[in-house]
């Protein structure tokens, strides 16, 4: 593979199809915010707006004004968004609703944790672009809540009984270690080195279990303890390798080699676990125990799943020179590009059945929207042009 044409594969893609499909057709101009209820051709098919989405489109343009070139347009629909959140978003103390309607009434109570976390990346990174403080005050503000809420993230909203099957998720601390980096620049040094610390440890020590072959399982007793349950038996491949990139930033973050080495490890383990060796792709769940799981969609292959592989492998490679990593990145890339990729319009598929056709034509609805794709090249683009310096 030609290190120089992936890098400006990747680029282009962002630049020329992903971003300009978003700036076209998901700006709401009449009542602020995003559509991300969006057909094959971009085409609003429902009005509704999931905050996690919301938050999620503001950084990712936010990220571009500030990191790729100061385009007005960029930061004009960063801050489109932001406006929208900050005066329907929340309850008005940031506790951010799961969705609201078209014109900003709350639909969904704040139930969920992410609608938190995205804000917070959000405002964070629009802080950066503006200077404002107003924004850098709303990211702080919500991430003290989510600290707050570590333990019970789903707080009042929890659904399950108390003290009969006690389980922490792995989804939270995973986030955490990414988020951590993303509002560096508003956090005090021992706090964001504690958060830092807490979720290296929670994420390589609780979660990865070296018994199992080294696998990352998606729920653990909170005594640190395996569950044989539907939960507990449950595995995400695409989460566990994602986080696992998040853990190669803090290890160049912190000029910590051996955490990076071991993430490569887990990357190059999840892969072959959750690799369809019949029709290829990555698998969306697997049960550890191999018994039927009780999520009917385990075996699609999801856009996310299969862009922050390539990712992880991409920086796996760059930073440990791990042939097995550039071999993986070969093949996924390969599947991925020609299965996710719309060649008649712009923007790429996110859900495909087992055999790898397309399930969904949707470019975006209530769990897809402007992130993984254009995050995913981003972060390509960013790291091909670290190897291609180096040859």
């Amino acid at each position: 593979m030609n290190i120089e044409s992936l890098r400006d594969l990747y680029k282009n893609e962002l630049l020329e199809n992903v971003l300009p499909f978003w700036l076209d057709h998901s700006v709401d101009k009449q009542y602020g915010g995003y559509f991300t209820c969006l057909e094959r051709d971009g085409s609003v098919f429902d009005t509704d707006k999931f905050i996690w989405l919301q938050g999620r489109e503001v950084w990712m343009f936010a990220l571009m004004y500030n990191n790729v070139e100061k385009k007005q347009e960029w930061l004009d629909c960063a801050i489109h968004g932001a406006e929208f959140l900050k005066k329907y978003g929340h309850d008005g103390d940031f506790n951010w609703y799961f969705s609201l309607d078209r014109q900003g009434n709350p639909l969904v109570e704040p139930y969920n944790i992410f609608s938190y976390t995205f804000a917070t990346i959000a405002f964070g990174q629009l802080s950066k672009a503006t200077g404002k403080d107003e924004y850098a005050d709303i990211a702080l503000k919500t991430f003290e809540i989510i600290l707050s809420k570590v333990e019970n993230p789903k707080d009042k909203w929890d659904k399950t009984y108390p003290g009969t099957r006690n389980l922490k998720n792995f989804a939270l601390p995973m986030i955490l270690c990414n988020l951590a980096l993303e509002i560096e620049h508003l956090l005090d040094a021992k706090v964001l080195n504690k958060l830092i610390d807490d979720c290296i440890h929670t994420v390589l020590e609780e979660f990865y279990r070296p018994e199992l072959g080294g696998i990352i399982v998606e729920n653990i007793e909170t005594d640190g303890s395996l569950s044989d349950t539907f939960d507990g038996r449950l595995v995400n491949p695409g989460h566990a390798i994602e986080s696992m990139w998040f853990i190669m930033d803090l290890a160049k973050r912190l000029s910590r080699p051996e955490l990076a080495d071991k993430a490569v490890k887990i990357t190059l383990t999840m892969i072959e676990y959750g690799w369809d060796k019949e029709h290829g792709g990555i698998f969306y769940f697997v049960d550890r125990l191999n018994r039927p799981t009780q999520q009917l969609e385990w075996d699609q292959k999801l856009w996310w799943v299969h862009v922050e592989t390539l990712i992880t492998l991409l920086k796996g490679y760059n930073q440990t020179g791990s042939k097995e990593c550039l071999a993986w990145f070969e093949k996924i890339h390969d599947y991925t590009w020609s299965h996710f990729k719309d060649n008649e319009h712009s923007e790429w598929f996110g859900y495909l059945n087992r055999r790898g056709e397309v399930l969904l034509p949707l470019k975006g609805g209530k769990w897809k929207g402007c992130f993984h794709v254009p995050r995913g090249l981003y972060q390509c683009w960013k790291v091909l042009e670290e190897l291609s310096l180096k040859n």
